[in-house]
């Protein structure tokens, strides 16, 4: 598929780029933008890349929020997928929604549907962002079985794929993301500290 090889190779051509020695986790960032406004869409969501250092998380212990809580990152985003209007990589994302069959991009579910009886949150974001999050950790997995981050940086290096509330479908992207363990600690982070099971 064409979208997802120039999302590889302009994630690929960002890392290469990287040069901090002391980077412990990269972030693919999947995230609604409802500032903005893309061919008539807004609510899309929009995928960043970045990553944390020792330095930045003060050598946080291995479960602390500090190395895991991306809101106490240094959120060095850099764009994959912006909800721009002149975006390649958005008008790209439109048609792949639009191959997939998925309309009303950016429209919120039915409250009715996002909580099961026991009101535990099973809903999957705006219209096309699952399908979007989806992709960003097939790419990551792809990433980690070529072994392109340890070629890289020399050491194993979790990918996490999230937004902002580290919802369920983003630690199962997560672990997705990571098909050696890469993200054990991640995820015994979210166990502990955010009640995920598995």
């Amino acid at each position: 598929m064409e979208f997802r090889k120039v999302l590889l190779e302009k994630i690929k051509g960002i890392m290469e780029n990287w040069t901090d020695d002391g980077i412990y986790a990269v972030s693919f960032f999947v995230e609604p933008n409802e500032d903005h406004i893309c061919q008539g869409i807004s609510n899309l969501s929009e995928f960043m890349i970045s990553y944390n250092t020792e330095e930045d998380c003060d050598f946080a212990g291995p479960l602390e929020e500090e190395r895991w809580n991306y809101a106490c990152w240094s959120q060095n985003e850099e764009a994959v997928i912006e909800a721009e209007e002149d975006c390649k990589e958005s008008d790209m994302l439109l048609s792949w929604y639009q191959e997939l069959g998925i309309t009303e991009i950016g429209s919120e579910p039915d409250e009715n549907d996002e909580y099961d009886e026991e009101m535990n949150y099973i809903g999957k974001g705006p219209k096309g962002h699952y399908e979007l999050l989806m992709l960003a950790a097939d790419i990551a997995r792809q990433l980690q079985e070529e072994g392109f981050l340890q070629k890289r940086f020399h050491k194993e290096i979790p990918i996490i794929v999230h937004g902002l509330e580290y919802a369920w479908y983003d630690i199962e992207a997560t672990k997705i993301a990571n098909p050696h363990g890469e993200a054990h600690l991640f995820l015994e982070y979210a166990k502990q500290e955010l009640g995920y099971s598995g």
